[in-house]
Formats: structure tokens, sequence, C-alpha cells
């Protein structure tokens, strides 16, 4: 059996005060994309965890294991499969590529295991393992609030075609970004209620002019080269560029195909960069389609 395990990227993302948890409120509009890691699910004498990419740990700190050691518990059933995953996704890149693997595995086991868990129920669990994982049960286009795990959907944004551009060897920590923001570094706010009306409108040039990430604040003067990443894409005819999460991928919104490939090819002339085209997509929805 095999999940596809899509990545996101971030339309919108609005920074806010510091909670009891330690951890910032946010307001934040996410997107599935195509680009995606893969994992196929195999009945077993005990617990396996493999992956293609052999940097990858695929002991107790991936987020595979960890879901899949917490859908056991949480259901009474033993972890007697093995999991193996085809990295694709960029890795501590901004685009969920942990947190949908998570996901993937607490879908996979539910109907592997044939539990009966309701999407709702396996988001709560999701919430124990990290910000991002209940939006990845289900993706699509949605608004992510609190620290992240409260979920509104939205109608579908229309089909965008992407360049996904991340600068090799280099990963950037999340919590480091988080306790590096500074409220007043950011000019202009991120206005996530324009760009949810944009999306209800279905109008693509509004959405592209309040698309906005806070953060870049914080990445993108401390990584130059996301900053020469985004000028290569705008040169070569990217109509909106923008950091996904906390970074490093940075992603063009290009109008079709054939500027994709521009870009990218203009990215590979340049700069040492891991490079990845892809669409929106609806998610979960599409899974196994």
């Amino acid at each position: 059996m095999r999940e596809i395990a899509y990545g996101k990227i971030n339309l919108g993302l609005s920074v806010g005060g510091m909670r009891s948890d330690s951890y910032h409120n946010v307001d934040m509009v996410m997107q599935t994309i195509s680009f995606a890691d893969y994992l196929d699910f195999t009945a077993a004498d005990s617990f396996q965890l493999t992956c293609d990419d052999l940097s990858l740990p695929c002991d107790k700190h991936n987020l595979a294991y960890k879901a899949a050691m917490l859908m056991s518990r949480a259901t009474g059933h033993k972890p007697e499969v093995k999991i193996h995953i085809t990295k694709r996704i960029f890795q501590a890149a901004g685009l969920a590529g942990g947190s949908t693997d998570g996901a993937s595995v607490l879908r996979g086991l539910n109907k592997l295991w044939q539990t009966g868990l309701t999407d709702r129920e396996l988001e709560k669990l999701a919430e124990e393992l990290g910000s991002d994982v209940p939006f990845c049960i289900k993706g699509g286009t949605v608004r992510a609030t609190g620290r992240g795990e409260i979920l509104s959907p939205l109608p579908d944004v229309p089909k965008l075609w992407l360049v996904l551009a991340k600068p090799r060897n280099l990963a950037v920590s999340t919590p480091w970004v988080y306790k590096n923001f500074q409220q007043e570094a950011v000019l202009k706010p991120t206005n996530e209620e324009a760009i949810i009306q944009a999306i209800k409108e279905g109008n693509r040039q509004e959405l592209l002019k309040h698309m906005s990430n806070d953060l870049e604040t914080v990445t993108l003067p401390a990584y130059p080269i996301l900053k020469d990443i985004k000028s290569i894409m705008e040169k070569a005819g990217a109509e909106k560029t923008l950091m996904s999460g906390s970074g490093p991928t940075i992603f063009g919104i290009v109008p079709d195909e054939n500027t994709a490939k521009q870009v990218a090819a203009a990215l590979k002339a340049t700069q040492a960069v891991e490079i990845n085209i892809a669409v929106t997509t609806k998610g979960e929805m599409d899974n196994g389609k």
C-alpha cells in the first residue's frame, strides 16, 4: 500500500506574540503542492523504517517513526509493519517534508490496520507530533492559526505553477528563526485577510499581490544566497517569489510550465541549488488517484 506525502508552501505567514507554551501564535495560509515523498507499507513481523536517502535517520528522531509508535499506542495495534520512504522533498527546507511523512504514516496505518479513525481524530493525534502535521493529514488550501494546529479549510486556489529552489547543504533551524524574529523588523506585516479574500474571489493577481511571509525578515538577511535566488527567478520570469515557512526554500510563481522550465534552467546555470517544478494541488483528496 502506498501513501503520497505531499509537501506544502505558505501563501501567507504572519507571526504574533509568544504563547505560554513557548510557541509563537501564527496565522498562516498553507497550500499543498505536488512535490511529494512516497511511503510504502508492508506487513512485517516487527517494525522497520527504511529510506532511499541514507542521510535521513530512520530512528526515533524521525517523525515517521514517532507517528508509527503514536498510532500503535493510540489504537493498541502492534507496530508490525515495514515502512519505506522514497524521499523527494528537500530536507529542513520549510516544505513540511518530515511533517507530511508523519501524517502519511498516521493515514497509512489507519487504513492498513482498519482502525476507522476520522480525519479529525487523526489531526488530533498529529498535534502531538508537530505544528505542521495536522495540516498534512488532509492538506489543500487551509488557514492555520494558534501554533498551526487550528485548521480552517478555504476554497481551492487557482492552479499555480511553481519553481522551488533550495541551496544545497543549507538547512535552517525553525526554532532559531522564531527565536530571532523581531516584530519591529516587519515593515509590512502579512495581511492574511487580503490573501483569503483573493482566494475566495479566485483572483490570482490579488493573491500574488498580497502573499507575504513575516519570517523572511530573519532568514533572508542571514543567508544572502536566498536573495540571489529570488533575483534570478524574477529576471527569468517569476511573477512572485516568496520563502516557504522558516526557509530556506524559495518558490517562484510563474504563469505556465514553459516559464517554469526557463526559471529552473536559469537557476541551474548560476546557483548550486536543488530545484523542483511543481503545481498546487488538493492534497489528500488527490492521494492515490
